[in-house]
């Protein structure tokens, strides 16, 4: 995005234009940006067999998939309609890892039929699924190194008590069911969670599976999952992927010259590709006083952007229509029946009622946590591709809500 005379837009498109054409509350995602973002993880790593899957949860607008897919993405799903997703955007089920978690056994089959590489996270599917396929069908194994990445519970994954995961201290445990029903174990993969800046946690990680590596003479990949930081405040720390590439690149090198073959390194990014390539656009609805708050009313809520209510998260918020009005403090809050606050005691320019809020890093966790709350609709979605507005996902309607509904006569 760009800012030149107090005006946002992204490849030379007017935010405020985006706004008034197609209306708010609207996602609008930068395709620039994402694959800048992808670019520079195949940088860093330029010396390794690099595959980076996607992380579809983030965002699986079907036109996002589309783009990772062009620019030689695969793509980490963790159910089984995310993986349908994937196929009809044009991804082949040799690129597509299934990871998911607590499903039922129908689900890993389902994805077996699909041709889909599985990752099991847990033994008792591990057990069903050897006993079923043997060495027929190739799999990952998904370890918990009870490792505490990125400081927060809620968005750690690899901790003692994540339900991600087999944990590393049942290791023999998983070597036994392995090797008793025959398993062929071609991938090991770790995912500790999000927010992760220091490249020496991804080292922990490595030498954790590493050392398990050994036990396992199949293997064709080593996932990583991701983590990686981004910018959510100005002067942010972030991951610094270069030097994680350097750190990591040679640890992993030196382990393949050991293992005695040349493995795959995988990643599956979704915040990291998407975060900082979405904006959120609200108007202001209302300007409400009370003796200790400003509050700005937005036609938006939790239910569009709900990661400042369940992760405490930080989202930038601009007011784009009035970019060099005096500054004031407010809170914004959403037109939900419930607390529902993007940001508390923000410094603005001046809001007015029918102004155009920007609120940053709307591109992971925004659209696919969305939620009809309070009947409200989904928004629309536009993907700024090659200088131009696209819209990519059309506003819902009532026809929408009552879809599904089976109306008796009562």
């Amino acid at each position: 995005m760009d800012s030149k005379n107090g005006q946002y837009s992204i490849q030379g498109v007017s935010l405020t234009k985006i706004a008034s054409e197609f209306g708010t509350p609207l996602y609008v995602y930068d395709a620039e940006k994402i694959i800048n973002q992808l670019q520079s993880l195949k940088n860093a790593f330029s010396n390794q067999k690099l595959k980076i899957k996607y992380a579809a949860k983030s965002l699986t607008n079907i036109n996002i998939l589309k783009l990772m897919k062009k620019h030689g993405a695969g793509v980490d799903v963790v159910s089984i309609q995310e993986a349908q997703l994937a196929l009809k955007a044009g991804f082949e089920p040799s690129e597509i890892l299934f990871t998911p978690n607590c499903v039922s056994f129908d689900e890993i089959v389902e994805g077996v039929k699909l041709g889909l590489m599985i990752n099991i996270d847990n033994i008792s599917i591990l057990e069903q699924f050897g006993h079923k396929y043997h060495n027929k069908v190739p799999c990952c194994i998904r370890l918990n190194p009870h490792i505490m990445a990125g400081g927060n519970t809620k968005i750690s994954t690899g901790h003692v008590d994540s339900k991600f995961g087999i944990s590393i201290y049942q290791l023999p445990h998983l070597i036994r069911v392995v090797n008793t029903t025959g398993i062929k174990v071609t991938g090991l993969h770790m995912h500790t969670g999000s927010d992760i800046l220091d490249a020496e946690v991804f080292l922990k990680i490595a030498e954790i599976l590493f050392g398990v590596a050994r036990d396992f003479p199949d293997l064709e990949f080593i996932d990583f999952g991701s983590g990686f930081k981004v910018g959510y405040k100005e002067n942010d720390i972030t991951t610094n992927v270069y030097d994680l590439g350097v750190k990591l690149g040679k640890a992993f090198d030196n382990f393949c010259e050991s293992y005695g073959r040349k493995l795959e390194m995988w990643f599956e990014p979704g915040k990291y590709l998407v975060s900082e390539a979405g904006y959120f656009l609200a108007k202001a609805n209302v300007i409400k006083t009370t003796p200790a708050t400003v509050f700005v009313g937005v036609d938006s809520g939790m239910n569009h952007l709900l990661r400042p209510m369940m992760y405490d998260a930080y989202h930038e918020i601009v007011n784009i229509s009035n970019p060099k009005g005096t500054q004031r403090v407010y809170t914004v809050v959403g037109y939900i029946c419930e607390t529902d606050t993007f940001g508390w005691d923000r410094k603005l320019s001046e809001v007015r009622e029918g102004d155009i809020l920007m609120m940053k890093n709307a591109g992971a966790y925004g659209f696919s946590m969305a939620s009809n709350y309070n009947s409200r609709f989904r928004p629309a979605e536009v993907l700024v591709l090659d200088g131009k507005a696209h819209l990519i996902r059309e506003r819902e309607t009532m026809e929408d809500l009552l879809k599904g509904q089976v109306d008796l006569k009562i």
